[in-house]
C-alpha cells in the first residue's frame, strides 16, 4: 500500500514511484525528493520519450494528489496559462445593470467574480486536502515570453491580477516542467527551478519496464525487443523511440500473437507493428533494415 504522507527521502521516493510501475533511477528519485523538500520547482529535460511527462503523472498518484496539466505550445498566453476574465458574465452584468438603470464602475466589472481559473491560478488558488502537482509539459513549445509569465509564479509561488491584487498559494503545489531542449529556456525560469536531465534507461531497466508495462509479453520477446530499440536509437535515426514507443510495439506484438523476434516475421506480423517504432518512412527503411540483419 502506497503511503501518502510526507516523503522520508529519496529512497521514499523511489519506492512510491516503483509502487506506481515507475522506474526511477537514483539521480530521479533525489531531484524529486529534493523539490519537495525544499518547495522548489523541478525541471525535467531529456530527450522526447524518456518519461519526463510520465514522472509527473506518476509522481500525482504517489502522492495521492490532483494533476493539473498545463499543455505548453506555441502561442499560448497568459489568459490561457493564468486567468482570464469571463467576458460573457461580465456583458450579462453591464446589461443587467442597463436594465436596472444602475451605473458599473470599471472596478466592478474587474472583480472575483468574474475572474475566470486557468491552470497556474487554479493550483495558486487550491484549497484541497493535498496540494496539486502541476505538469507544465513541453515548455520549450511555447514562445520565449513565455517564460517571463512563469517567473513570479515559480519564484514566490503567486499570481498577480492587476485589477484585484496578488494570490498566494496557501499550500504551494509541486510543479515539475518538462522540456525536450527545442529551444534554450530563460535563465532566469531555469535559476528558479532545480534541474535534473533525464537520460534513456539502461537495458536492463528497459526490460523490467517493459516487463510490468506489457505482462503479456513474452520474457524472449521483451528482452529481444529491447536490445533492438536501443539498437534502434544508435541508427541515427530522425525520431529516436522512446520508451512509449517500445511498450507500444512490444504491445502491438503481443496482442499479435508474436513471442519473439524472428526474422522470418518481418514481412507479416512484425512488419505490420513497425508503426509503432518508426514514425518517418526514411526511419521505417532504416528500422527495416536493421530488423533483417537481426540486430538483437
Amino acid at each position: 500500500m502506497t503511503d501518502h504522507g510526507p516523503v522520508r527521502d529519496a529512497a521514499d521516493v523511489r519506492a512510491r514511484l516503483d509502487a506506481q510501475d515507475y522506474l526511477a533511477d537514483e539521480g530521479l528519485s533525489t531531484a524529486v525528493f529534493l523539490a519537495l523538500e525544499l518547495g522548489l520547482p523541478l525541471l525535467l529535460e531529456g530527450e522526447p520519450g524518456v518519461g519526463k511527462t510520465a514522472a509527473a503523472q506518476v509522481l500525482a498518484r504517489a502522492l495521492d494528489a490532483p494533476l493539473v496539466r498545463l499543455q505548453c505550445y506555441e502561442g499560448l498566453t497568459a489568459a490561457e496559462a493564468l486567468y482570464d476574465w469571463n467576458h460573457q458574465r461580465q456583458l450579462m452584468a453591464i446589461r443587467l445593470a442597463e436594465v436596472n438603470h444602475e451605473r458599473l464602475a470599471e472596478a466592478d466589472l474587474f472583480a472575483e467574480e468574474f475572474l475566470q481559473e486557468r491552470p497556474i491560478l487554479r493550483c495558486v488558488r487550491y484549497d484541497g486536502p493535498r496540494p496539486p502537482v502541476l505538469l507544465i509539459d513541453e515548455v520549450d513549445r511555447a514562445d520565449d515570453q513565455f517564460d517571463a509569465l512563469l517567473l513570479e509564479f515559480l519564484g514566490e509561488g503567486s499570481v498577480t491580477v492587476p485589477e484585484i491584487g496578488t494570490f498566494r498559494a496557501a499550500q504551494p503545489p509541486v510543479v515539475v516542467l518538462t522540456s525536450n531542449r527545442s529551444r534554450d529556456l530563460h535563465d532566469a525560469l531555469r535559476r528558479r527551478c532545480l534541474y535534473h536531465w533525464l537520460e534513456y534507461p539502461a537495458p536492463e531497466r528497459v526490460v523490467e519496464i517493459l516487463r510490468r508495462t506489457v505482462p503479456t509479453a513474452s520474457g524472449s520477446l521483451i528482452a529481444s525487443a529491447a536490445a533492438f530499440v536501443g539498437h534502434v536509437r544508435s541508427l541515427g535515426v530522425d525520431k529516436a523511440p522512446g520508451i512509449s514507443e517500445a511498450v507500444n510495439w512490444v504491445a502491438a506484438l503481443s496482442v499479435l500473437g508474436v513471442s519473439e523476434l524472428v526474422r522470418d516475421d518481418l514481412g507479416d506480423r512484425v512488419g505490420l507493428t513497425l508503426g509503432a517504432l518508426a514514425k518517418t518512412p526514411d526511419d521505417r527503411e532504416l528500422v527495416t533494415a536493421a530488423l533483417a540483419e537481426g540486430a538483437w
